[in-house]
């Protein structure tokens, strides 16, 4: 890549694989340079089903957005998602051999990878740790435990776990597209970044990100991610309704459901009718826009409810777990006409639409803060989050560069993501 401060966000989804190039300007904002869109063929509910489809989806979007921009891509930042993911809470601790140095950053990272050594069901990884909340000896509550004395210290995890091959598949078709993967994000985190305040996350709110084959969740409280779940129904289940519903092709579903569709049956009118055309030398086909709604309303609700059952899953009634800020829709599914009041109707929360706007430049393409974009914007605000991290050496005087090369050998804190991403690195190298 000609410029360092380029990052690029890949988001292999079901309907579509994004690929965003973006940096930052002198405001902090994100400038999107260029952007790629191909349709999604060789994925089913956010798992590769397809992998020499999924490759040419993979460098279609890339061509395009490297075309835009006008900048050769090498390396991405790719989600994941799919309904192999579940999540799971753990609490663990280590006792520390000398209680009178205070706790730093390795006695964490000791603690995260104990909790990397839990046996996981046959052909599962953990992909993610996640330190909720601390205690050290008796004293608990804690969000930051470093600089503190203490023998034991203990923490509640939430653990993010998924299929291996699934996993594994995904990197495959990256590195077949003849990108390398910076790192991976589970799609929730990103969408999440992408469209939530920091406030939100504080005061509690559930993040629900319909996209084409899976409907994924997180749920903030704290400032900290409390539960993730990825429900395997999308847009895709409703278009598939509406074709089964009306006896007419898949196309026609899709358009009649982002044309005329709404989550609301109460609104249209008997006599409201639209004509589709039929199939070669066929009658054409009429359809009352009631009963479009009716059979986009039933799907809709069970998707709801569903995710809602998720949310009371994690006790958002309880004091300790209440939802002050409700819940945010993103995602392609999100721009279903009335989704929003049918959300509030059923869970009686507060609901909004998350537009992924408010990180762009002002000058940004309109059609990129639709929700359709969380995702890749949230992928894009990760690789330029790690750009930043890479420490600025430009200006180093010559006799200084020896001891910096030794520096950098030392070893530095990474993410999971970032070991993980090395470690499939590894992996997919050695199966060649």
């Amino acid at each position: 890549m000609e410029d360092n401060r380029i990052a690029v966000g890949l988001d292999i989804g079901t309907t579509k694989i994004v690929a965003m190039i973006g940096r930052k300007n002198e405001y902090g904002k994100i400038e999107v340079v260029g952007i790629g869109k191909a349709k999604s063929l060789g994925v089913k509910r956010g798992v590769v089903s397809n992998i020499t489809q999924t490759i040419q989806s993979i460098q279609q979007a890339v061509d395009e957005a490297q075309s835009i921009s006008g900048m050769g891509i090498s390396e991405v930042v790719v989600g994941i998602a799919g309904q192999h993911i579940r999540s799971l809470h753990h609490s663990d601790y280590i006792t520390r051999i000398n209680a009178d140095e205070v706790i730093d950053e390795v006695d964490i990272e000791n603690l995260v990878n104990q909790v990397h050594k839990l046996v996981m069901l046959p052909g599962e990884e953990i992909i993610h740790v996640l330190p909720q909340d601390f205690k050290v000896d008796s004293q608990g509550d804690i969000k930051e435990p470093i600089g503190m004395y203490g023998g034991r210290l203990e923490a509640n995890f939430h653990v993010v776990v998924g299929q291996v091959s699934s996993i594994r598949n995904i990197g495959r078709c990256v590195k077949s597209a003849g990108l390398n993967l910076k790192d991976i994000t589970l799609e929730p985190l990103a969408s999440a970044s992408a469209v939530l305040s920091q406030e939100e996350k504080e005061a509690g709110v559930a993040l629900i990100d319909i996209g084409g084959g899976t409907t994924d969740l997180a749920i903030f409280k704290d400032g900290i991610i409390r539960h993730t779940a990825v429900i395997p129904f999308g847009g895709n289940v409703i278009t598939e309704d509406i074709k089964e519903g009306c006896s007419i092709i898949e196309k026609q579903a899709e358009l009649l459901k982002i044309k005329f569709g709404s989550a609301w049956p109460g609104e249209n009118k008997e006599t409201e009718i639209v004509s589709i055309p039929g199939l070669r030398g066929r009658e054409p086909k009429e359809i009352t826009l009631k009963n479009l709604s009716k059979i986009i309303h039933a799907r809709v609700q069970e998707i709801i409810e569903h995710v809602y059952l998720e949310i009371k899953n994690y006790g958002h009634e309880t004091t300790k777990g209440k939802l002050i800020a409700g819940i945010v829709l993103t995602g392609g599914g999100s721009q279903l006409k009335h989704l929003r009041q049918l959300v509030e109707y059923i869970t009686g929360m507060d609901a909004r639409i998350g537009y992924p706007n408010e990180h762009l430049a002002g000058d940004s393409d309109e059609s990129l803060s639709s929700p359709a974009f969380a995702t890749a914007v949230g992928l894009l605000m990760e690789g330029l989050d790690r750009t930043d991290i890479a420490p600025q050496e430009e200006e180093a005087p010559a006799e200084e560069i020896v001891e910096e090369q030794v520096e950098e050998e030392k070893p530095k804190k990474k993410s999971f993501f970032e070991k993980f991403a090395e470690g499939l690195k590894d992996f997919l190298d050695n199966a060649e």
